[in-house]
């Protein structure tokens, strides 16, 4: 009896320090938000856009801290390292899910050392190209003439964008050259003014820029058309629907990070995309409000690490 009353007490005291940090939680500190992009990106404007709202929700001030580079992993290795503590989080794109196989030595685990917490929003590529190049199928027509050189830009090698530029040349069947760029507003700069072909913008940073005739908007990655480009066909509708590609938003914490917490952040981000006011913003960046639970957000992004790791391999991306 003593020794079992022993162990009861030692379990208490063990998780005594946990319940405490998730009580005190969020109160302590400001929150950061490390998100690995450039200010201005469609994964910085949804962070922002969300956790404003979920700030009001808790009465608690989130900080944007952008930590672009190296295809995401520089900002995902700090929030991975980070005190699990709540008061560090990750809001990354399905870039999160390609550098498991883009960059093999990274100092964490992308599955198991940051906890996911909901998807926020599915937000499709546009095939952003210089108005030189009036359409997919003019694209790939020049992409195939001898001597003809097609660069494209993400943002950074082993991006998803930079996956989804070499599914698309793959299953259209021409060559292309990779030029990898700090950020999606630095790449669509180039795109404008004429020295790389295109960039797989999201929509957000396309939809005015189409508008004002600075580049031709060819096609959207996702299944179907976006209500704010109806004009713009999907990948299936130009001929290559093997070339869809899912792009999305998603945020996550350290591993570790108090049970209590992570499901006290996804009640508030999913109460946040309910609300009209942040909808309807996202819904202006192109995409779609996606909540998620945790499980099924954890579940969605080991699904993802195993399909993009089938896109590195098929095109031969090196590993860094």
């Amino acid at each position: 009896m003593l020794r079992w009353f022993t162990r009861v007490c030692s379990a208490l005291l063990m998780l005594a320090p946990l319940s405490a940090q998730a009580q005190d939680w969020p109160a302590k500190q400001p929150i950061k938000i490390i998100v690995p992009f450039t200010p201005g990106s469609a994964t910085d404007i949804t962070a922002r856009t969300v956790f404003e709202q979920v700030g009001k929700q808790i009465g608690q001030t989130f900080v944007v801290e952008n930590r672009g580079g190296a295809g995401t992993s520089l900002g995902m290795t700090m929030a991975a390292k980070a005190e699990p503590d709540g008061y560090t989080l990750l809001v990354n794109s399905a870039s999160h899910v390609v550098v498991a196989s883009t960059y093999p030595n990274l100092p964490f685990s992308v599955a198991d050392d940051l906890v996911a917490i909901t998807q926020l929003a599915s937000i499709p590529f546009v095939i952003a190209a210089n108005p030189r190049h009036k359409s997919v199928q003019d694209m790939i027509a020049t992409g195939k003439k001898p001597g003809s050189e097609i660069l494209y830009g993400t943002a950074g090698a082993g991006s998803s964008g930079h996956l989804f530029m070499e599914l698309y040349r793959l299953t259209a069947g021409f060559p292309a050259t990779h030029v990898p760029f700090r950020g999606t507003p630095e790449g669509m700069t180039e795109v404008i003014a004429g020295r790389i072909d295109m960039y797989p913008a999201p929509a957000v940073n396309a939809i005015q820029l189409g508008k004002d005739g600075k580049v031709n908007s060819l096609a959207v990655s996702s299944a179907k058309r976006l209500p704010l480009m109806p004009e713009v066909p999907t990948m299936a509708e130009v001929g290559l629907p093997k070339a869809e590609y899912n792009f999305w938003v998603g945020a996550f914490a350290p591993a570790k990070t108090p049970k209590p917490i992570v499901e006290r952040l996804n009640r508030e981000i999913v109460a946040a995309l309910k609300v009209k006011e942040i909808a309807d913003k996202i819904v202006a960046l192109g995409g779609d409000p996606a909540p998620m639970t945790p499980a099924e957000f954890d579940a969605f992004v080991r699904k993802e690490i195993a399909i993009n790791a089938e896109i590195v391999k098929a095109s031969g991306i090196p590993k860094n």
